[in-house]
């Protein structure tokens, strides 16, 4: 795990036949023109982190390297799928391996993130474009900061949740005052990004049952499923618009 490919086509390769048939089942794969106008001109763009701005699912991989992998894995499923609630699955996953500051350290040093392809570019466009960056993401700020850092989005524009560690680096739980520690969170923050700046038209992208929760009134105006990592066919069918990379997005906004 420590020797990750430098080239996204390996990547790129294995998701085409997966492309090609959903372009058959799904009808949402080319934006309608109101779709394609508000994208165009959205006063920011809210991205999910696991499996959307990152090829892995963090909390995922902390488990693997602390010997939890598959039992995590399991209830990330469930918890992306919908089928328990978001706090239960997050309690649960962590239960089963209460990760130490230092593990977490280690972590971060030994594996750093895996970008998905074309999203710095996509988040140098949306800036050049003067549109606001977010990340809201179910993970952890010690472990989404450092992909923040390669994209320049800064501290305050992520919301996540937070590690909590006591003065011997024991791992204590989590702030269950995080917006984005229960079901039904992505919505809230998005809900407070929007009504904070006064944005008119606000859009949410990533792969997951809590981000199509973002797509209501007073949060996002639309719900762009990226599907490059992983297609949750459930959340996909209710996308504004389906892609399966970033360069759809990135050449929309010529």
């Amino acid at each position: 795990m420590n020797q990750h490919p430098k080239s996204p086509n390996p990547i790129a390769a294995s998701i085409q036949p997966l492309e090609a048939s959903a372009l058959s089942r799904f009808d949402n794969t080319q934006p309608s023109k109101e779709v394609l106008d508000l994208w165009r001109n959205a006063d920011a763009v809210c991205f999910d982190v696991d499996s959307t701005v990152c090829l892995d699912e963090g909390i995922d991989e902390l488990a693997e390297y602390c010997g939890a992998g598959k039992a995590v894995a399991e209830w990330t499923a469930r918890a992306m799928s919908g089928s328990v609630p978001f706090e239960e699955a997050l309690a649960a996953r962590l239960s089963l391996f209460n990760p130490s500051l230092s593990q977490v350290q280690d972590f971060l040093k030994e594996r750093p993130a895996r970008l998905s392809p074309g999203i710095d570019e996509l988040v140098k466009k949306l800036k050049a474009n003067n549109t606001d960056v977010y990340l809201v993401s179910g993970g952890f700020r010690q472990m989404i900061k450092p992909a923040a850092s390669i994209l320049g989005i800064p501290p305050e524009n992520i919301f996540a949740n937070q590690l909590l560690f006591g003065t011997s680096g024991e791992f204590l739980g989590f702030d269950k005052n995080e917006p984005t520690s229960r079901s039904g969170g992505k919505a809230t923050a998005v809900q407070q990004i929007r009504k904070a700046h006064n944005y008119k038209e606000l859009i949410m992208i990533g792969d997951g049952a809590t981000d199509l929760e973002a797509r209501q009134p007073g949060g996002a105006d639309l719900f762009i499923c990226y599907a490059g990592v992983q297609l949750r066919e459930a959340v996909a069918a209710k996308a504004n618009w389906l892609v399966f990379n970033f360069e759809d997005l990135i050449s929309s906004l010529d």
